[in-house]
């Protein structure tokens, strides 16, 4: 099995990437994902997608306009 491990930027593992073959292949497999599956998908309200579709327009829009993320959080608490 191909994983790929997801780290936060102080190296603490926090998800794994399994590549879509090998979780169609667990899911014929074990029935029971299939299910867990099927709960722990949650339908977004019109509301949230509306702000969603906004957000990335405005991204692809002004990709210059762009801050990364651990920085911003580095410079908010240092200014704290």
């Amino acid at each position: 099995m191909n994983l790929q491990f997801i780290h936060d930027n102080k190296g603490n593992t926090t998800g794994v990437f399994i590549p879509i073959e090998e979780w169609q292949t667990l899911k014929e497999k074990y029935a029971e994902l299939q299910t867990e599956e099927a709960v722990s998908t949650i339908e977004l309200a019109s509301w949230q997608t509306y702000i969603i579709d906004q957000r990335l327009a405005d991204y692809y829009t002004n990709q210059t306009d762009i801050e990364d993320f651990d920085n911003m959080l580095n410079d908010i608490e240092k200014s704290l």
